[in-house]
């Protein structure tokens, strides 16, 4: 699995400037950690279904970004980060492909993640008809507490669009936890860095990181495609001040561990299992 390990490289760089000129490596009003952590998740997605490659392969399926779906029952509409589905109409050639996203977004891959995408087909971004799979990021960084309930509703509300529109989409979350001491905000640094001291945020660990775990196990999570709630969730814990600093991985605890129902690689195992018995006869 390379989504945790590309987010994590992804975000040692800091992003373009703020308004005030300061740049941050996650900052909240960013979508840029969304947009990796869910091409990640693509990719190990694409590399553990042979099924999905398949589609792929044979052109069946296109990417869409920031798609908005539509709950067919309530009219509800919500933007998905990334969505995997059936084209509308004829796929021009040529055009951007999720491969290229890596290029857009300026993902550095290590050696190994380059061949391994070498190996795998491309899919286009195009006009999306039917979703098969939804994909939704969320961050909690800083200020844990605060955090859960606006985590949590979010995420709700993503599950709820996604079934409203596709009983049979597969309504994926992943989610970053951030597991380091302190953090300094870019909400808590809204001025110029030049002119004023930097806020530092001190957090209570692994307490902070066990409580956003918490309420992230009372988001339903459903079985069939008849039930309520998400498909698949994933969560990477990562371990990073903000400041400019190295962004690391956390694999032991208060990480979910191999086996327990959060834990990234068995999220994408299971759903690439959930992806080759449901759509296999598209």
């Amino acid at each position: 699995m390379f989504g945790p390990e590309i987010l994590a490289n992804y975000l040692e760089t800091p992003g373009d400037p703020d308004k005030y000129g300061n740049r941050w490596q996650y900052n909240s009003r960013s979508d840029r950690h969304s947009k990796v952590g869910c091409w990640g998740v693509a990719f190990d997605l694409l590399m553990n279904s042979a099924t999905l490659r398949a589609h792929a392969s044979a052109e069946k399926i296109v990417l869409g970004v920031n798609h908005t779906m539509r709950d067919f029952q309530t009219q509800r509409e919500k933007a998905l980060d990334l969505v995997i589905a059936r084209p509308v109409g004829t796929v021009v050639p040529g055009g951007p492909s999720f491969k290229s996203l890596a290029s857009t977004y300026a993902i550095g891959l290590t050696a190994t993640e380059i061949a391994e995408l070498g190996r795998l087909p491309d899919i286009p971004i195009a006009p999306v008809g039917a979703v098969l799979v939804a994909l939704e990021a969320k961050a909690a960084m800083t200020a844990h507490t605060k955090a859960k309930p606006r985590l949590y509703d979010e995420l709700n509300s993503s599950h709820l669009c996604v079934h409203g529109a596709s009983n049979q989409a597969l309504a994926i979350a992943y989610i970053q936890v951030n597991a380091s001491d302190r953090f300094a905000s870019s909400v808590t640094n809204n001025h110029p860095l030049s002119q004023y001291p930097l806020r530092i945020t001190d957090h209570k660990q692994p307490n902070d990181t066990n409580g956003i775990l918490n309420k992230i196990s009372e988001l339903p999570r459903r079985t069939t495609t008849n039930g309520t709630g998400f498909d698949g969730i994933g969560v990477t814990v990562l371990d990073f001040d903000n400041m400019g600093g190295p962004v690391r991985v956390v694999t032991g605890p208060p990480a979910p561990q191999p086996g327990a129902a959060f834990h990234y690689a068995s999220m994408i195992v299971r759903m690439a299992n959930e992806y080759d018995s449901r759509f296999h006869g598209i």
